[in-house]
């Protein structure tokens, strides 16, 4: 962000607060809700307009099939990359093109009555919903398909778009070990402590990592993520103490705090370099081990990690343990209106890779839903969710170490739908409603955005440059 304009935003802050803002041109007020129930509070929001015009008087130039630039390349290895060039982070595409991933979470059917019975009468068949879902994707600017989403019907060459997919490494070995519970959003784990210390978590994976070749000569694929949102926390040490005596995790933590303060080291001896440190030893093993499992089975594409999201997120040991195995950086980015340059730029600088948003959102009052579930804040239109949208990708771009964000999701919650996990229920997240109608006011918004990321990127390069 250019000096100028962040004091602007500050500024504009600061008045919103006082409640004598002034107009700025293309920085808006949007109110947002942290929470249902809570006080609406007037959030600074950026928008398209707040740049030249000359910047948006066009859009991004022409594209190769996957959507990367044709004008500006690099090596082509029939598979996606990330590279750093100045200091700006890309992707390249399999045929050498500078490429930004634009991406909806979970593109595929919704298992609710209410959604079975809209999509027949509104498609007919699911060929015409593929058919119709790739074009809204394209036509309102995204290029690919983030996790969850029907990789193997959106694989057909008529509906290609960059996708990524989702495996489930730990989650699945925690299944067949025990002791796993559903959490909301994510899998939890016996006092937050994954099970890196197992010895037969390594020969599981070895196993588990097999599946990935049958697509590791695909060029539309981008990449895999190995689980989701899984616990790093500070407290690891002292929570794999807590285990069983008998536990593999206790045992490993128990001698590895010995090692450090002696034979008769207790909890109350760990330092807060200590839980740095065995925090760090936890990361490096579980992404050790299954970066060797994906790229034995997978050499071709990209791994994108393990979706960190929450307290982690303010942890420069997790990263920079991480970014040692990983080729992209995926972060999970909630509870926050712009993103943050410093937390950018410290999980870019700790990782050594470029970093890409794999979710984030905020619900609409005007849906009708309750919007009682999920981490996204809430404000009262879908004009002000596309703008919100043009705020926050702005700020992505602007970082130079961002090379994709994916939107949570493609389809609403659809409140009939059985067997939902509790994040999933009844809220607002997607560009269609849970009867597939598109949401206009929202996609108006994100489609001037989508289509001029390289021309946006450029101008802040040049802005930066200044």
């Amino acid at each position: 962000m250019t000096a100028k304009l962040s004091q602007s935003i500050c500024l504009f802050s600061l008045l919103v607060i006082a409640g004598l803002a002034r107009a700025e041109p293309g920085i808006v007020s949007v109110a947002v809700q942290v929470a249902p129930g809570k006080a609406w509070t007037n959030y600074p929001t950026r928008t398209l307009a707040a740049l030249p015009a000359a910047v948006l008087s066009h859009v991004d130039p022409a594209t190769d099939q996957f959507g990367g630039l044709l004008a500006r390349k690099e090596q082509a290895t029939g598979f996606f990359y990330p590279k750093q060039i100045g200091d700006r982070w890309w992707l390249v595409d399999p045929e050498g093109g500078l490429f930004l991933h634009k991406a909806v979470v979970a593109v595929a059917k919704n298992a609710g009555t209410n959604s079975k019975a809209a999509l027949n009468q509104r498609f007919g068949s699911e060929s015409n919903w593929m058919t119709q879902t790739t074009s809204l994707l394209h036509s309102n600017g995204f290029n690919g398909l983030g996790a969850w989403s029907d990789t193997e019907r959106f694989g057909q060459p008529a509906n290609r778009l960059v996708y990524t997919r989702i495996w489930n490494f730990m989650s699945s070995y925690g299944s067949k070990r025990g002791g796993t519970y559903q959490q909301s959003g994510h899998i939890g784990y016996p006092k937050d402590c994954i099970f890196v210390f197992d010895p037969e978590f390594e020969i599981f994976c070895d196993n588990y990592a097999k599946q990935l070749g049958k697509s590791k000569d695909d060029p539309w694929l981008l990449g895999h993520f190995s689980d989701n949102e899984m616990p790093f926390k500070r407290e690891a040490l002292s929570n794999y103490l807590q285990l069983p005596d008998n536990d593999p995790g206790h045992l490993a933590a128990k001698a590895w705090l010995q090692s450090r303060h002696g034979q008769a080291a207790t909890a109350k001896d760990i330092s807060e370099q200590d839980k740095k440190d065995f925090l760090a030893l936890v990361t490096d093993r579980y992404y050790g081990i299954v970066s060797k499992a994906i790229k034995k089975y997978d050499p071709n594409h990209c791994f994108l990690g393990s979706r960190f999201h929450g307290g982690e997120l303010s942890f420069p040991e997790v990263f920079k343990a991480a970014g040692k195995y990983v080729d992209v950086m995926a972060v999970n980015y909630y509870r926050t209106w712009t993103p943050s340059p410093e937390k950018l730029a410290m999980w870019s600088r700790e990782s050594g890779r470029p970093i890409v948003i794999t979710e984030w959102y905020v619900k609409g009052v005007d849906s009708g839903l309750p919007n009682n579930s999920g981490a996204g804040w809430i404000v009262k239109t879908q004009k002000d969710r596309g703008l919100f949208y043009q705020n926050f990708t702005l700020g992505l771009l602007e970082s130079k170490v961002c090379v994709g964000w994916h939107w949570f999701k493609y389809i609403d919650n659809d409140p009939n739908e059985p067997g939902t996990e509790p994040s999933n229920r009844d809220s607002n997240k997607g560009i269609v409603t849970s009867r597939y109608e598109p949401y206009p006011a929202l996609l108006e918004e994100m489609k001037p955005l989508n289509n001029r990321v390289y021309s946006l990127a450029d101008y802040f390069d040049q802005a930066a440059a200044k």
